[in-house]
């Protein structure tokens, strides 16, 4: 594993150097998109609406729009908040492990001793594991302010950022209002199936029967020969073969004449397609019929 970030927990005079890693990982077959036609891989393309050009990860900024205003932040304008240059996981409160609902877990992250004296880390596990508490912290990760619970797994301690009060709804069904009668029978038997399930719980019991499925069905299908050379599926990069180009001019092109019609239609001019059609020629007379005739 590799560390995502390095701080240290603070509570009193004590600090305790950490490193933290991700506890998780996702163990998805991770899926693209392909054009049913020729399998090309579909591009996604960060095209900017004003000039129509693909504009590079490192010339995007960030905005809020705030009804007829944009602020635009800069990477400097973030980095300079003083929250996102914190590098402390700092203890608020110890509470009892029973109080924290489950529905406000976020993320979880193991914290690895960093320095040369793990004495600290090891004082800080066996406190909370003697107490019974977990330590609620603050601490700033990824460009966010969050709230986190310290408490320990096996022996590690784990840090799970936990969700601010106002990201949980509050669940209100009138249908839990209406008056429902249950019978001592009725609660019993149902209690009788309970126990008829009853069991302690062994996640390693359990797998993903759908990505199991669905590895067999890519393993089948390449046993079969039914695929094509992953090469194939990449097309020429419009950068670099000047597609590109001739996408922007057309965009451009076709928002240039878009905004000379609403320009024309603002005027009160007549579009040239609407003009009352010219006055028909008079019909030619029949020639004169001579004297004689």
């Amino acid at each position: 594993m590799r560390s995502i970030w390095k701080g240290s927990i603070a509570f009193g005079l004590v600090n305790v150097p950490v490193k933290v890693y991700s506890a998780t990982e996702d163990h998805d077959v991770h899926l693209h998109q392909v054009h049913d036609k020729d399998g090309g891989r579909i591009r996604y393309q960060r095209r900017c609406e004003i000039c129509g050009k693909i504009v590079d990860f490192e010339h995007i900024d960030k905005a809020y729009d705030e009804g007829d205003k944009t602020v635009i932040l800069t990477g400097e304008d973030l980095s300079e908040l003083p929250e996102e240059r914190s590098r402390e996981i700092d203890v608020v409160e110890f509470v009892p492990s029973d109080q924290l609902d489950p529905i406000m877990f976020d993320r979880s992250y193991f914290l690895e001793p960093d320095g040369a004296s793990t004495k600290a880390y090891v004082l800080l596990r066996r406190t909370l594991e003697k107490t019974e508490r977990t330590a609620i912290v603050h601490f700033a990760l990824r460009q966010k302010t969050r709230l986190g619970a310290l408490r320990v797994r096996g022996d590690v301690l784990m840090l799970q950022s936990l969700l601010w009060d106002d990201e949980v709804r509050e669940a209100s069904f009138p249908s839990l209002d209406e008056k429902v009668r249950i019978s001592a029978k009725e609660l019993e038997m149902s209690s009788s199936l309970v126990d008829s399930f009853a069991s302690d719980f062994s996640p390693e019991n359990f797998t993903d029967d759908y990505q199991e499925q669905l590895r067999e069905l890519i393993d089948a299908k390449l046993k079969k020969g039914d695929s094509v050379s992953t090469e194939e599926t990449f097309g020429e990069d419009p950068a670099e073969s000047g597609e590109g180009e001739v996408l922007d001019l057309m965009a451009a092109l076709k928002r240039s004449v878009e905004k000379n019609r609403a320009g024309k239609s603002a005027s009160g001019k007549k579009p040239a397609a609407k003009k009352s059609p010219a006055k028909k020629a008079a019909p030619r007379k029949a020639p004169a019929r001579s004297k004689s005739a």
